[in-house]
C-alpha cells in the first residue's frame, strides 16, 4: 500500500475535473511503464492511497515517474514552482497476506467515508476506483492539456487505467469479489455514519470538498513521530517470516556493498534499486533466496 501527501498538508488534490484527470492518467502511465499492477487507488484533497502489484521488482521507478509528472502537472496548474509533496519518504507498507492486502484495499476506497467527508464512496468528486471495479471497466484519461507537450507523440491521448484482482482472491469470480468489496465498503460506510451520530460529527459533503480553496490545509494537528510500518499482517508468524525477509535482505546488501567497495564481484539481492540503475551492480533473480555463487 502507497500513501503519499501533500507539503504542508495543503489542498492541492482538492477534486476538479482536471486534478482528477491528471492523476488518472499520470497514473497509468508510470503503472504501464514500471508493468505496475493497480488493485485499487483514491485520492482525498491533499494525499492519496493505492494498493499495487509489484510484478518485477520497479516499484521506486513507477513512484518516481508518477509522483514527478503529477506534481508538475498540478504545479502548473495551481501557478505554483514549490515542492509539491512533503519532504518525508513515500509510506510503502507490504501486505502479507489476503486479509491484510483487503483490509488495507477498503481503507483506501472508504477514506473519505471514514473522513466524514462524504456519505458513500460514490458521492466523493475526487478519483475513488470502487465503481470501475465494480463494473469491471477502467478509468480512462485523456492527455492533460497543461504541461504535457501536445506534439509528443510518445504519449498516448487516451489511456485506461485498469484494476487487478487483489492478490488471493484470483479464486472468486468476478461477481462475488465485486460483492465482497461492497459488503465490506457497507460496513464501513455504517460505521462512520454512527460515529457521526454519537460523537455530532457534521458532514462536510461534496459541495463543501469542492468549494475548499486548495491552498488551504486542515485545522487540525497533524501526529508526528509515529511509526512508519513496513509491513500490515494481522498473523504474528507470518508478520515475524516477513521481518525476517527485510533483515535477511538487508544483510545480503550489506555483505554485497562490502564486496562492491573492496572491488570484488559482488551479486546484490533482488530489489536493490539506486545502485542497480545508477552505478550498474548486478542482482540476484526476483524469487532467488541467495546470491548465485
Amino acid at each position: 500500500m502507497i500513501t503519499r501527501r501533500c507539503s504542508e498538508r495543503r489542498l492541492f488534490m482538492r477534486p476538479d475535473r482536471e486534478t482528477n484527470n491528471a492523476f488518472v492518467y499520470c497514473l497509468a502511465l508510470a503503472a504501464r511503464k514500471a508493468s505496475i499492477s493497480i488493485v485499487c487507488t483514491g485520492t482525498m484533497s491533499n494525499h492519496y492511497h493505492a494498493v499495487v502489484v509489484d510484478n518485477h521488482g520497479r516499484l521506486p521507478q513507477f513512484l518516481e515517474h508518477f509522483h514527478k509528472l503529477y506534481a508538475k502537472h498540478q504545479n502548473v496548474l495551481r501557478g505554483r514552482w514549490e515542492a509539491f509533496w512533503a519532504s518525508e519518504q513515500t509510506s510503502v507498507v507490504e501486505l502479507i497476506q489476503p486479509k491484510d492486502v483487503l483490509k488495507r484495499v477498503v481503507y483506501a476506497i472508504t477514506n473519505p467515508v471514514a473522513g466524514h467527508l462524504v456519505e458513500r464512496v460514490h458521492h466523493w468528486p475526487g478519483v475513488e476506483s470502487l465503481t470501475a471495479i465494480d463494473y469491471n471497466l477502467p478509468l480512462t484519461a485523456t492527455k492533460p492539456v497543461r504541461f504535457f507537450d501536445p506534439e509528443n507523440s510518445d504519449l498516448p491521448d487516451v489511456i485506461d487505467l485498469r484494476f487487478r484482482r487483489a492478490p488471493g482472491f484470483e479464486h472468486l469470480s468476478h461477481a462475488e469479489y465485486s460483492k465482497l468489496l461492497r459488503n465490506k465498503v457497507a460496513e464501513a460506510e455504517k460505521e462512520a455514519a454512527t460515529e457521526r451520530r454519537e460523537k455530532g460529527i457534521k458532514l462536510l459533503g461534496r459541495k463543501g470538498v469542492l468549494s475548499q480553496p486548495w491552498n488551504a490545509h486542515p485545522g487540525t494537528r497533524e501526529p508526528r513521530r509515529q511509526l512508519s510500518p513496513r509491513i500490515a499482517c494481522k498473523n504474528t508468524w507470518a508478520r515475524i517470516e516477513a521481518l525476517q525477509r527485510n533483515q535477511d535482505f538487508i544483510d545480503r546488501y550489506r555483505e554485497a556493498r562490502g564486496e562492491h567497495l573492496a572491488g570484488r564481484k559482488a551479486i546484490f539481492p533482488a530489489g536493490t534499486w539506486w545502485l542497480h540503475r545508477f552505478a550498474g551492480v548486478k542482482c540476484a533473480e526476483l524469487g532467488a533466496t541467495a546470491p548465485p555463487s
